[in-house]
């Protein structure tokens, strides 16, 4: 009986202990943060985790070992471009005032670019000498003259003159060659690794300062920002692909080394977006796998050895909705669709078709001209590509075969326009309220103007390049304008009747 009594007050003594417990944690206990209880009843919480543990911050990056590795290797380059006269054939009155101050001032009078001086940074490649930096470190965008006088200095102060071995305005990049032996320099690395969020250092020569090196984290890759362009050969195709990095990089960094963690070479920085003309978070570098392919073809060849796929195209980033509809294109893919396929071209071959979207080359997404451009510029003539194109829905691959430029002899402009074209008379100029141009009377239907959705009766007044905008007055303008010109040009012009002016891009094929 006893037993039966303390068991009671046992059981009472649990329950008790029980309530209490749940009366404390209902009255009592503090709340958890993000929890609650649903309308149904059930625990709600925020999608947030926290487990309560308390951890210790990740070891940082030790980007000393990449420092020392890369920073012997990258050189400041001080060049001296000489002053060159701009012929002018418009006439100009002198005075003797005139004939005094271009005495005075050396001659160098509105027709001279004086004499120019300018520094930036160059990488060594191997212990022989060879460097490469930027084209426009070396050379006047103005006017293309190349500097006639190079002093590389390392840093340890020993300099030296450099000679130029060749150079890309396509790609802006540079090769230069001084002679010694024995000389550090940087490995390559393998751009296609390159992961967002990774560590690299830029090095180089910015400002008036010696060698210096800034940390950042790449972030983002194939990055376009049409600044090569400017500098890009009539005809040519300007290649951009850049790793965009937060790494600090100003004027005087450029032609100099972006490396990883490890000190290999993986990019030679190249520009900056800056507002202000400094830095302001943005940093571009050329990718290296570009750079070893051209750099190779400059040593080996002399000059640089492009392969072409041989189809006209237009990036499906640049239309908008109607075209896209017009054209037949799936409104969710990106790429570069395919306007034009000439039979001596390797696409033929491989049996691209116009109206084919091409969405990868060498396995990479492509969702424009430039991006695709950049792939190919690793390859050169006879190399095969693996090819991803759409064709009614349906996702097909292809190797076509690479093949060499052929620079057609532009005799006449309308058939490789496609059209009827035709000086507009200077009665109809007055009429329409322009000052003239060339008017398209008939359209070919698988030509360049079909493709552009240009209509007959277009008046075609002006194009517009990398170079800037020539006005078109005659068949013979429009001749000059696009002779020897590839790749994607901008058609402006009216239709007579419509108040509006047009700009159409037109692609004239690679």
């Amino acid at each position: 009986m006893k037993f039966k009594q303390v068991l009671l007050i046992v059981a009472i003594s649990a329950t008790s202990a029980v309530g209490s417990v749940a009366l404390y944690n209902k009255f009592t206990r503090n709340p958890v943060a993000g929890v609650g209880t649903a309308e149904n009843g059930l625990p709600a919480n925020y999608a947030g985790y926290f487990d309560g543990k308390v951890y210790s911050p990740a070891d940082p990056v030790d980007l000393t070992k990449a420092a020392a590795t890369a920073a012997p290797a990258v050189v400041h380059i001080k060049t001296k471009i000489p002053a060159k006269k701009i012929s002018n054939d418009l006439p100009r009155r002198r005075s003797n005032l005139d004939d005094f101050f271009d005495n005075f001032f050396n001659d160098y009078g509105p027709n001279i670019i004086p004499e120019q001086r300018a520094s930036g940074s160059g990488v060594i490649i191997s212990e022989d000498g060879y460097i490469v930096t930027n084209n426009h470190v070396i050379t006047n965008e103005a006017n293309g003259n190349v500097a006639d006088e190079i002093t590389v200095t390392m840093s340890d102060r020993k300099t030296f003159k450099a000679k130029v071995i060749g150079r890309d305005p396509n790609s802006d990049i540079a090769v230069l060659k001084i002679d010694g032996s024995k000389l550090p320099f940087l490995v390559y690395g393998n751009s296609d690794q390159i992961k967002l969020g990774q560590w690299v250092l830029a090095i180089g020569y910015p400002l008036t300062l010696d060698a210096t090196v800034t940390a950042g984290i790449v972030s983002a890759t194939g990055r376009t920002i049409d600044i090569n362009k400017r500098n890009t050969k009539k005809g040519e195709t300007p290649i951009e692909s850049f790793i965009q990095t937060d790494a600090a990089v100003n004027q005087g960094n450029s032609g100099g080394a972006l490396v990883n963690s490890d000190g290999t070479l993986i990019g030679i920085n190249s520009a900056i977006l800056a507002p202000t003309g400094t830095y302001a978070g943005y940093s571009f570098a050329i990718p290296v796998n570009i750079i070893k392919k051209i750099v190779g073809d400059i040593i080996q060849f002399g000059d640089v050895q492009r392969g072409y796929l041989g189809v006209s195209y237009i990036p499906t980033d640049g239309l908008n909705d109607e075209q896209i509809k017009s054209l037949g294109i799936p409104t969710n893919i990106e790429g570069v669709y395919v306007s034009e396929v000439p039979t001596d071209g390797g696409a033929y071959a491989a049996g691209l078709k116009k109206g084919d979207v091409i969405t990868k080359v060498n396995n990479t997404p492509v969702a424009s001209g430039m991006q695709m451009s950049a792939q190919i510029a690793g390859f050169r003539p006879g190399d095969k590509v693996p090819v991803t194109y759409m064709r009614n829905g349906k996702e097909l691959t292809t190797q076509i075969t690479l093949t060499k430029k052929a620079t057609p002899v532009v005799t006449n402009i309308s058939a490789r326009l496609g059209g009827d074209l035709a000086t507009l008379d200077k009665t109809k100029a007055s009429r329409y309220g322009i000052g003239g141009g060339v008017i398209v009377n008939k359209i070919n239907p698988t030509g360049v103007l079909a493709n552009a959705k240009i209509q007959p009766g277009f008046v075609i007044t002006g194009i517009i390049t990398s170079e800037g905008e020539m006005e078109i007055s005659s068949l013979d303008d429009l001749n000059e304008a696009l002779q020897n010109r590839f790749g994607t040009v901008r058609v402006t012009g009216v239709y007579p009747g419509y108040g509006e002016a047009y700009t159409v891009p037109l692609n004239l094929g690679q």
